[in-house]
């Protein structure tokens, strides 16, 4: 098992939704704490907040520009040294049909789900390498399973995520080093992000998916979906059905398909 005792946790989109739940839970685990947000103001909320339960600090950057994200991470590596636990957290979406995107919107989605995670990961993997000792968490979502109307370039960054994820644990494993990696596919959590959004399966609650992803870290798990059964019978189900009935199935049983049709997403 992980212990968080004593780790150096990043921690992007840290200041707000499951990234500043998992920011007190990992001080409560005794780890020091680094937040990366865009929001100033939410970074020193949760600063101010948390900071008797121990070591945080914070950092505002824009993860879709490749440069704050080199600057940002000589800092940390500057003023608090290797980073052992990195959380990719930080996400968008934008709920349109895919004729409705602007190229803009395709871009920002993509940057910031699929690119940002990688550049920063590539930041602090060399350092995890050489120590042999780390752990990446990357955040994606049942998204990343399943298509869905309204969500076709959110879908496509986090399948890209899922499979870049997947990918990197794999290799650390042929290099035989000690740094794992573990995929996180969330259903719907009730964080602002998806308001609007209408569901016949439970919507997630944000503390116990919290503590899910830190339990998840500190139990070396690979590939985690929440709920779990998403996993098993989307996959199952996606092997042995014919695209028609399964679409029946997530669009008529589920409501999956209709789940995006009244979102609004969080305001700004």
């Amino acid at each position: 098992m992980n212990s968080f005792q004593n780790k150096v946790v990043l921690i992007t989109g840290g200041a707000s939704g499951i990234g500043r739940i998992m920011c007190r839970l990992c001080l409560e685990r005794n780890a020091t704490v680094i937040i990366w947000d865009l929001n100033q103001t939410g970074i020193d909320e949760t600063i101010s907040a948390f900071s008797v339960k121990g070591k945080i600090t914070g950092y505002q950057l824009d993860v879709s520009i490749i440069s704050q994200i080199k600057a940002s991470a000589e800092k940390v590596k500057h003023d608090i040294g290797t980073v052992d636990i990195l959380i990719n957290n930080a996400g968008i979406i934008v709920g349109k049909f895919f004729h409705e995107h602007s190229t803009e919107d395709i871009l920002k989605t993509m940057e910031i789900n699929a690119i940002a995670p990688m550049t920063i990961t590539g930041e602090f993997l060399d350092d995890m390498i050489a120590q042999d000792s780390g752990h990446i968490c990357n955040i994606a979502s049942s998204g990343g399973l399943i298509s869905n109307p309204k969500m076709s370039v959110y879908a496509a960054s986090k399948w890209s995520l899922i499979g870049w994820s997947d990918s990197v644990r794999l290799e650390m494993k042929q290099l035989k080093k000690n740094v794992n990696v573990t995929t996180i596919m969330p259903y719907y959590i009730n964080t602002g992000m998806f308001d609007g959004v209408k569901s016949k399966l439970p919507i997630l609650n944000p503390e116990a998916a919290s503590l899910t992803i830190i339990t998840a870290i500190e139990n070396n798990k690979k590939m985690v979906t929440l709920p779990g059964y998403i996993y098993r019978i989307t996959r199952l189900s996606q092997a042995i059905l014919p695209i028609n009935w399964f679409d029946w199935i997530a669009d008529s049983v589920l409501g999956i398909y209709k789940t995006m049709e009244h979102f609004t997403g969080r305001k700004k």
